[in-house]
């Protein structure tokens, strides 16, 4: 939750003009005092929606930032847990938070990892790949998990053109489109562009069998989205 120990609006400002990579850098120190980070409400329900495809031994996750999802691997995991990111800042502060786990600095679009865990996970961090980019993620964590492996993520459900919501995050989308097309280098993150068909159709084309399962968030519609590479 956002609160006094966040960035200034004047941090947020330079982050938002600079790369994705250097903005989460400079960022990293404060991003779990901000909203950017997954809410516990998101984390532990997931936790329990997982419990239903386990047992799981080895887990991944995928743009771990800070470490907040390296808590649900630890509550549904057996043995190794890894996170992996491309900021050096968002590992430093994780390596901090989970002594315990293994961390990697790597693109996601480039996983160095193949047939290496048994469950997959990632949070909020989809914006962050335009549309055309899901296929090289989605192959990506195919590769690195092994036969019979999930990939699983939470995702929002469209909100009600009523709502506030949908016009923030309309409003926002506009601000970043506009951002890009006259500054360099981009910031790539987007609310609009991962609506849930449109993933599965991109994790069923990278090899997944998919299902969605809700995920009870009073006054929230969020899925978990669960792909599963074939056993054979």
């Amino acid at each position: 939750m956002p609160s006094s120990h966040g960035p200034t609006l004047r941090e947020l400002t330079v982050q938002a003009l600079s790369s994705v990579e250097h903005g989460y850098d400079l960022l990293a120190p404060k991003f779990d005092h901000t909203s950017f980070r997954t809410p516990a409400n998101i984390l532990t329900a997931t936790t329990a929606a997982l419990a239903s495809f386990g047992p799981f031994d080895d887990g991944l996750d995928v743009c771990c930032g800070t470490g907040a999802g390296l808590s649900v691997l630890d509550a549904v995991c057996r043995s190794r847990v890894t996170g992996v990111d491309f900021s050096t800042g968002m590992l430093d502060e994780a390596r901090q938070a989970n002594p315990g786990a293994g961390l990697v600095r790597a693109d996601a679009l480039t996983l160095p990892f193949r047939a290496g865990f048994d469950l997959a996970v990632s949070f909020g961090a989809l914006g962050h790949f335009l549309p055309a980019e899901r296929p090289a993620l989605f192959a990506g964590i195919h590769r690195a998990l092994r036969p019979g492996g999930v990939f699983a993520m939470p995702l929002g459900g469209p909100p009600p053109v009523t709502s506030r919501w949908f016009w923030m995050t309309l409003g926002f989308d506009a601000v970043m489109r506009v951002r890009n097309a006259v500054w360099r280098p981009k910031f790539v993150m987007y609310y609009r562009t991962t609506p849930i068909p449109a993933v599965l159709t991109d994790l069923r084309a990278a090899g997944f069998h998919t299902e969605t399962v809700p995920l009870p968030l009073p006054g929230l519609s969020y899925e978990l989205v669960v792909a599963r590479r074939a056993a054979g």
